[in-house]
């Protein structure tokens, strides 16, 4: 394993945790948009974003374990990052609201598919994730430190 690996493996990890959390932000700030995309002229709701996350370096334990073994090897051994943003596909809801603007001939409006709740916890689970990367972090560092102490 290289030097460096760990605190790459924890940076990978907090950059992801930081998009997650801007996306969460998002999702918040829109919960109420019922205006946020023009589609065959209609206005539609915002649509609820989620983060695809996949590994550095998909390869099964067999080849990670070869590759931690063989140290002329060179690529990335962990670590994660975000392929995409998506759309969330769950409906969106529906509020009887003859007086909003948007409202359709029935007096429905078509709200985001944002629960604040939810995202909420996704907030909390981030939050941690993050913190605990940090923790890694430095204590990868912390390492790093004492092993170049040993030599004075």
């Amino acid at each position: 394993m290289k030097m460096f690996t760990g605190m790459n493996i924890s940076a990978s990890a907090l950059t992801t945790n930081r998009l997650k959390m801007d996306v969460i932000a998002a999702n918040l700030a829109n919960a109420n948009t019922t205006r946020a995309e023009f589609v065959d002229g209609k206005w539609q709701p915002y649509r609820r974003k989620l983060v695809e996350v996949s590994p550095l370096n998909p390869s099964p334990f067999d080849r990670m374990l070869q590759a931690n073994l063989n140290q002329n090897q060179a690529g990335s051994i962990g670590g994660v990052r975000a392929t995409r943003i998506i759309d969330d596909q769950t409906p969106f809801k529906r509020a009887y609201q003859p007086e909003h603007p948007d409202a359709d001939e029935e007096g429905y409006v078509y709200l985001p598919n944002v629960d604040p709740l939810k995202e909420m916890v996704d907030l909390m689970a981030v939050t941690r994730s993050y913190e605990a990367n940090i923790s890694a972090f430095n204590a990868t560092k912390t390492m790093m430190l004492k092993t170049l102490e040993i030599g004075k």
